[in-house]
């Protein structure tokens, strides 16, 4: 297979060597990636491929080089990730920064589930897929986009090392008392059944950048994260490892989200299948599509939602308060389970620009130490901050999350030159207008 190739002489901030990682998340119908330059962890370029394989595809594509930001966009149809990835390439090598590049070191890939084996990030092999592969059953909607991005970006560049980082790594260190659900444990073990937990590059990013908001470092502070996307998630950070989180054996357990209940009776499947003659695939498309914000009230943007709740509608108010209310549960739970709480950190689509949440979410809470400043909290920006009064016993903070350069990181620690550092201060600034945001479970 032929790459696009390229003189490969701009943005070149090292003068030698292999510093820059692309960073691909692959879904079921889209390919997000950034290319970083890990000299100093700035941007290079950042897209998205959206719609493969229907008739109206779409690729958004944003150099950063110079300062810049004029984005690029085609359309048409874009059969599959192969077709994706060799159009993205094509955009970086129009930039000088094309996949055949000496100066790319590795391909990061999010994979979404990694079970018990996958503790931290792997140099990608057959035994890595493999497993991957039979992680399936748990992540069905997931694992199989993550994997056919790997064989992509495999066969384009066979020469180079890729790295899986997986959302579930983070959570691995849960005690078992957290991370086992109460039923038969041979059942149980047999079929893989415990909680697992997701968006564990957000979590393990933001709870070390809030550490360091606070002036203290990672293994001194106890830590609260509201990962509060379309996918939604909670985790309690004692001491830089998380020790409980709102996700389960899939991402559907915990918060109310976008399209997806969160914590509901398992008994309502059942009751589901004998009352309304409904299928178990039925009823996960009802659980995880149709339900969240969008089966409360026709809505999933939280933006529209705060609109028709401030214009009267009440549905919208409902959808609203059962979110809210499911926050606070999890807020007080969570206090609970850590004893002492230092911060709690609002940060994804939702977290980081949801003033009203964020306000309501810790209304009522003062008897834990809780409050938020009405004016800070209504700051727009793009660096992490306190929104809480001087005399609150706990900080809240809003940290923006930035799960690529998280991925970047611990791809080029494991693969890169020289060593990647640590990953303990992020950086790399927030993303420009226009660039691609996360993609959420």
């Amino acid at each position: 297979m032929t790459v696009p190739t390229t003189e490969d002489t701009a943005g070149d901030r090292t003068g030698a060597g292999a510093y820059r990682v692309l960073v691909l998340n692959s879904g079921s119908s889209s390919v997000k990636y950034q290319l970083l330059d890990m000299s100093d962890r700035t941007r290079l370029a950042v897209g998205l491929v959206e719609r493969i394989g229907e008739e109206t595809s779409r690729l958004v594509h944003t150099p950063l080089l110079g300062g810049g930001a004029e984005t690029r966009e085609r359309t048409g149809r874009i059969a599959d990730h192969e077709e994706a990835l060799r159009a993205a390439a094509e955009e970086l090598a129009a930039d000088g920064l094309g996949l055949d590049s000496p100066r790319l070191a590795a391909i990061g890939h999010r994979v979404v589930h990694g079970g018990l084996r996958f503790t931290e990030p792997v140099v990608i092999d057959e035994a890595v897929l493999e497993e991957i592969e039979r992680l399936v059953p748990v992540a069905p909607l997931h694992n199989p986009a993550n994997i056919t991005g790997i064989r992509t970006a495999q066969a384009l560049r066979p020469d180079l090392p890729q790295v899986a980082v997986f959302d579930t790594a983070f959570h691995t260190t849960m005690p078992e008392y957290a991370a086992r659900y109460a039923i038969d444990t041979e059942t149980a073990d047999a079929h893989r059944i415990r909680r697992y937990g997701f968006h564990g590059t957000s979590h393990a990013y933001v709870s070390r950048k809030a550490a360091k908001l606070l002036g203290r470092t990672p293994e001194e502070v106890n830590v609260i994260v509201l990962h509060l996307g379309n996918g939604a998630s909670a985790s309690a950070v004692a001491g830089g490892r998380c020790v409980e989180t709102s996700m389960g054996l899939t991402p559907l357990e915990g918060l109310v989200m976008g399209t997806r209940s969160g914590d509901v009776d398992p008994a309502v499947t059942f009751h589901l299948m004998r009352v309304a003659g409904m299928s178990a695939d039925e009823i996960d498309a009802l659980l995880n599509k149709r339900s969240g914000l969008v089966g409360l009230c026709g809505d999933n943007d939280m933006r529209e939602i705060r609109r028709r709740v401030d214009a009267g509608d009440e549905r919208a108010a409902l959808a609203f308060d059962i979110y809210v209310h499911r926050l606070k549960k999890y807020i007080g739970a969570y206090s609970a389970v850590l004893g002492r709480v230092d911060a709690v950190v609002f940060t994804a689509g939702v977290g980081e620009n949801s003033a009203p949440v964020r306000e309501a979410a810790v209304a009522g809470l003062e008897e834990l130490g809780l409050a938020v400043d009405a004016d800070l909290n209504n700051v727009r920006s793009g660096e992490p901050r306190l929104i809480s009064p001087g005399y609150a016993r706990v900080a809240v903070a809003v940290v923006p999350t930035d799960e690529e350069l998280e991925i970047a990181v611990q791809t080029f620690a494991l693969v890169g030159p020289d060593g990647g550092g640590d990953g303990q201060d992020g950086g790399g600034g927030g993303r420009p207008d226009g660039a691609v945001g996360e993609v959420h479970n």
